[in-house]
């Protein structure tokens, strides 16, 4: 009795070719609309948390004010650093330089960033050396006027990573060696710019101390040996400064693992409530579904009182109405899936970024598509299999 029931479904939408597809019109742009949008903020938000991770989720940031009165201090902060290394990997302190230019000869750049930092600080960053080396710790108890540079210093100023070595830049009228140069930061089809990811220098925290006339370091970058052990060592690092400051206020802990949690849980939400959003025009087509097959009871109600005469009990007729309800969700639901699939990454393209259709999307799609067809088929189907023999055969 199903197959038959399906089989004249398929025949009574078939018969009604133009009717049935405005009726599955609101259930495939409905599909389609949950299933691009979801992909669409899936990809935009897969790039954001991608470059959010390419920060270190194994990194902790600490900002403080030190005052006269209490203050930590860098040879406090490595004290700590040591009696935890079983929690952290790596530690440099952070100083940024403001500087009026960075100049060799007479070309000089405005936006480079100039950073004290430790022998640490490369390992930190995950970044590698094109030539030379990076600042050691000799250079740091010496405050030697060194420097490592960026790729674009290097396409500014030399003919190559080789050639730079050796020279010296001038910072604040001081000058600095070069004695290694970072890898390009860039990817190759983009152009490196003044001001950019490689447009930098780094120089011994300490030589960054004295330049920057502060007596004080008030940043510092640590990385933990596994993310799992992010809380408790952003919990050791507050219990550490609390003991001094006695403030929360007078320094800011930042776990980079914690915050990708959070950009994570927050791109669900937004995906749930586009895709909700995107779901009511389900519900609408649902209600076009419901009056097509109140249509087709009324235009069919001989045949159903045919039908009754010969012996078919109620369920048969209400499994009949409801399969084909259910039916032209169905085809109306995978024309959306195949529609919304392919759209997806048209329009991912045209932004810029890597949209793909989810499973996720696609399955709550279609089970709504297929639910609100016996859902909204039900009271049609009921009203077909309440109606009396008699009445129908006389009906005209």
């Amino acid at each position: 009795m199903f197959l038959q029931s399906f089989i004249l479904a398929l025949k009574s939408i078939w018969s009604n070719k133009m009717r049935s597809f405005l009726t599955m019109l609101g259930i495939i742009i409905g599909v389609a609309a949950v299933i691009i949008l979801v992909g669409i903020v899936n990809g935009e938000m897969s790039s954001m948390r991608d470059s959010f991770a390419s920060m270190g989720t194994n990194r902790i940031t600490v900002n403080m004010v030190n005052l006269k009165t209490r203050s930590v201090s860098v040879d406090n902060m490595y004290d700590f650093y040591g009696k935890n290394t079983d929690t952290f990997d790596h530690m440099s302190p952070v100083v940024s330089v403001t500087t009026g230019a960075v100049k060799y000869g007479n070309e000089s750049l405005d936006s480079t960033a100039m950073t004290g930092v430790s022998e640490d600080y490369l390992d930190i960053l995950g970044e590698n050396l094109q030539a030379g080396r990076f600042i050691q710790y000799s250079d740091i108890m010496s405050r030697q006027k060194v420097c490592v540079v960026g790729a674009y210093l290097v396409k500014e100023f030399f003919d190559s990573a080789d050639s730079a070595l050796g020279n010296s830049l001038r910072v604040n009228g001081e000058s600095y060696k070069i004695v290694g140069v970072v890898e390009r930061q860039t990817s190759g089809s983009d152009t490196m710019e003044e001001g950019g990811d490689d447009d930098f220098v780094y120089i011994p925290y300490t030589a960054a101390i004295k330049l920057s006339r502060n007596g004080t370091v008030n940043n510092y970058l640590f990385t933990v040996r596994s993310t799992d052990d992010s809380t408790a060592a952003k919990s050791l690092i507050s219990d550490f400064l609390y003991e001094t400051f006695k403030n929360e206020d007078l320094y800011n802990i930042t776990a980079m693992s914690e915050l990708l949690d959070s950009m994570n849980s927050m791109i669900q939400s937004m995906s749930l409530m586009l895709g909700g959003i995107a779901g009511i025009s389900l519900l609408v087509a649902g209600v076009g579904v419901m009056n097509i097959m109140l249509v087709s009871v009324t235009e069919r109600t001989r045949e159903i009182g045919i039908r009754k005469s010969l012996g078919a009990k109620r369920s048969t007729i209400m499994q009949q109405f409801v399969i084909e309800a259910a039916v032209t969700s169905s085809i109306g639901g995978i024309i959306g899936i195949i529609a919304g699939c392919a759209l997806t990454v048209v329009a991912g393209n045209l932004l810029g970024i890597t949209a793909t259709a989810t499973f996720g999307a696609v399955a709550v799609s279609f089970s709504v598509s297929v639910g609100i067809g016996l859902i909204f088929g039900y009271m049609p189907a009921s009203r077909a299999a309440r109606l009396n023999p008699i009445d129908a055969l006389r009906s005209e």
